[in-house]
């Protein structure tokens, strides 16, 4: 599954964004500024990048003057309410992959990261997902150990799939419920961790220390798609 990192200060947009681009297959991450940028590649893998121009502290063309200066980053898509050619070649010189100016149509920025993601060789459709010795297949709701396909039932694969389209997000159990076609009611509902456990028992050697399938105490749960 591809990563997709958004840098934008805009809360409303980066939600608009994160839930367009998760219902075309991409696994979704946030950032605000610079810093939580930072923190957010730190975490894990970003396989590319929405940045925005205008941002408080570093701004956009610094941010991926600094990417490109260290380890090169991933390949980057830079928004910017600024649509003039001199504009659009400064952002291009300061290097990013690509440039859109807003407003901008949703599918049009969709094809363009898709570009951008064959371009670098990277998985465009997020149609598969590696951890540890496991490989998913999103589409055809297939899970391998290896070579070896392992049978899980259709609501425990329906819980992985909503974890692997949300990697490293914190997700409550009311967001699961909702997620997974249930109604929140308020009340704390087992019937999610029950489920977790029993996927635990699927894809951890040790279910009681989990590496992939971590709880955040008081929050939900976590998935870390790990090698």
């Amino acid at each position: 599954m591809a990563v997709v990192l958004i840098v934008d200060d805009d809360q409303r947009l980066a939600a608009m964004l994160q839930e367009f681009l998760e219902a075309q297959g991409f696994a979704v991450l946030w950032a605000a500024n610079g810093q939580q940028m930072r923190q957010q590649m730190a975490a894990g893998p970003v396989d590319v990048m929405v940045l925005d121009w205008m941002l408080p502290g570093q701004d956009g063309i610094s941010l991926a003057k600094e990417l490109r200066s260290k380890d090169g980053g991933p390949p980057i898509l830079m928004l910017s309410a600024r649509g003039e050619d001199e504009e659009r070649i400064l952002g291009l010189e300061s290097g990013v992959d690509d440039y859109l100016a807003k407003p901008f149509n949703a599918r049009e920025l969709v094809a363009r990261l898709r570009a951008l993601l064959r371009r670098s060789g990277k998985d465009e459709g997020g149609e598969k997902l590696h951890f540890g010795n496991f490989h998913l297949h999103m589409a055809e709701r297939r899970l391998y150990r290896g070579d070896v396909e392992i049978d899980v039932n259709p609501a425990e694969m329906e819980l992985l799939l909503v974890f692997a389209q949300r990697p490293r997000r914190i997700l409550s159990r009311d967001l699961l419920l909702q997620l997974l076609g249930g109604e929140e009611d308020g009340r704390f509902d087992r019937s999610i961790d029950v489920r977790v456990t029993r996927l635990r028992k699927i894809i951890e050697e040790n279910p009681r220390h989990s590496r992939f399938l971590q709880t955040e105490r008081g929050a939900g749960y976590r998935f870390m798609p790990v090698p």
